[in-house]
């Protein structure tokens, strides 16, 4: 008895540390790519138009693959896939550091974002899967930690990268940690864990899913196009039929009963909300400081990190709390604090005082490290052993969705004031009109996250837990 326990222990250490290091690089690319734009577009001579689709199909292929990988894992096994997604990601990483155009680091860069799917999509159930109820929610909350590590090192690392090393080096820094995590699996992590072995994996279902999410990103992000509210438009149908699709399938991608608990749907509400009241704020701030203040990149980057270290110290020790008592109380006090923040951040003007940005900042990142890793423990707790998978990448399309609706919001308020001009000293006015509604909204939005994590509920507890 001794020995097993010590042998379940070394598994759950091993894959924490395979999840937590995989959900660390995902981030850190993402974030440290952003940086090396610039350079790139100097060294491969790319037009503006074939470089923000460099950053651009990353999120696409993360958000269209990620709920069928997340089926697929139930099914073959939540490590094969995730394995899978390591071999990907890292091979994807080399041949990015070797692209001699842009057309090229596109598809590379396509590659990354399917492997990274495939990680997102199993990371969670994994997790999930060998650490019982009552430790999960410390488990879950050094994940989200991974994450914002990633996030919070990927512009400061990576610029620094780019700037001694250039843009090939942030490429190649994956690629012996995605060794390393190849070698952690194969030699310290046996067994495998499914909850659907034996079930059909619905292809035509699948196909419907992924075009259709592109369509409602791609749509939405270009909203203020034609061509882009008839792609929304399609892309809505789509989902529609879907829907439709899975609640007459034998064998869904999705299965819908899981939304039929009020814990269940609210959770992922909560997290879409949260993502949609959060991301564009980097942009925002990022726009703010460097064309209204004249602050460098650099310190851009070091001011802008203090939100996601926020995240970082907290979500660790609040997931271990959230194991012990409810884990709502967390989650409503976060979103409170978080729609703080934003309201805080609403009221930048010319002569703001730099404490005032960091301040809401600051309040932001407490509020995400308060409510993310709770909530996120709160929809698995919810789900049945079987659908491990599905949940994990439910919430992980929840994030990519919210991320990119977020994004879509600023375009759109930017459209409508700003129009398609530069930022420049004629237009500083504008810019910050457009920036104060942009976070008025994200306020309301969070605020309405609010009303959603105080009805969710008290804390799930699943012992439906499946070790194969």
């Amino acid at each position: 008895m001794d020995i097993d326990k010590i042998h379940e222990k070394k598994v759950r250490n091993t894959a924490l540390l395979v999840v937590a290091l995989g959900s660390f690089l995902i981030p850190f690319m993402g974030s440290s790519l952003n940086i090396a734009l610039p350079i790139i577009q100097k060294d491969l001579a790319v037009n503006i138009i074939l470089l923000s689709w460099i950053p651009t199909v990353f999120v696409l292929a993360n958000a269209a693959f990620i709920l069928p990988f997340g089926r697929l894992g139930d099914i073959v096994g939540r490590k094969k896939i995730f394995t899978y997604g390591v071999l990907i990601y890292t091979l994807a990483s080399l041949l990015a550091s070797l692209s001699t155009s842009g057309i090229f680091l596109i598809i590379f860069s396509f590659m990354q974002g399917l492997g990274c799917s495939m990680i997102f999509a199993t990371g969670v159930a994994l997790l999930s899967s060998v650490y019982p109820s009552d430790q999960r929610g410390e488990a879950l909350g050094i994940y989200v930690t991974s994450v914002y590590i990633g996030l919070f090192l990927g512009p400061l690392l990576g610029g620094f990268l780019a700037q001694n090393f250039g843009w090939r080096s942030i490429f190649l820094f994956n690629v012996p940690f995605g060794m390393l995590l190849f070698t952690l699996i194969k030699m310290r992590l046996p067994g495998e864990w499914s909850g659907s072995a034996g079930e059909k994996f619905e292809i035509r279902g699948s196909i419907i899913y992924t075009l259709s999410i592109v369509a409602v990103l791609y749509g939405f992000s270009t909203l203020q196009t034609d061509i882009g509210r008839i792609i929304l438009l399609i892309g809505v149908i789509g989902v529609s039929i879907f829907l439709i699709n899975e609640k007459k399938s034998l064998n869904p991608i999705l299965r819908l009963s899981i939304f039929r608990k009020r814990i269940s749907t609210l959770s992922a509400l909560a997290l879409l909300l949260m993502n949609i009241a959060t991301t564009a704020m980097w942009t925002l701030l990022s726009l703010y400081f460097q064309d209204i203040l004249y602050l460098g990149p650099q310190l851009t980057a070091l001011i802008i990190s203090v939100q996601p270290l926020m995240v970082a110290l907290l979500s660790t020790p609040v997931g271990r709390l959230s194991d012990r008592f409810e884990n709502r109380i967390f989650s409503v006090v976060g979103m409170v604090i978080t729609t703080l923040g934003l309201l805080i951040l609403s009221q930048l003007s010319f002569n703001t005082g730099l404490w005032i940005p960091i301040t809401g900042l600051v309040l932001v990142g407490i509020g995400l490290g308060l409510f993310s890793s709770p909530t996120t423990n709160r929809f698995i707790g919810s789900v049945e052993g079987r659908d491990y998978g599905m949940g994990s990448a439910t919430l992980s399309t929840m994030i990519y969705v919210g991320q990119t609706l977020s994004l879509g919001i600023m375009l759109f308020i930017f459209a409508t004031f700003l129009g398609s001009v530069q930022i420049i000293p004629s237009n500083f006015s504008t810019f910050l009109f457009s920036l104060k509604t942009a976070f008025i909204v994200f306020a309301v939005i969070s605020g309405v996250g609010v009303i959603i994590s105080v009805l969710i509920g008290g804390k799930v507890v699943n012992k439906d837990l499946i070790y194969d």
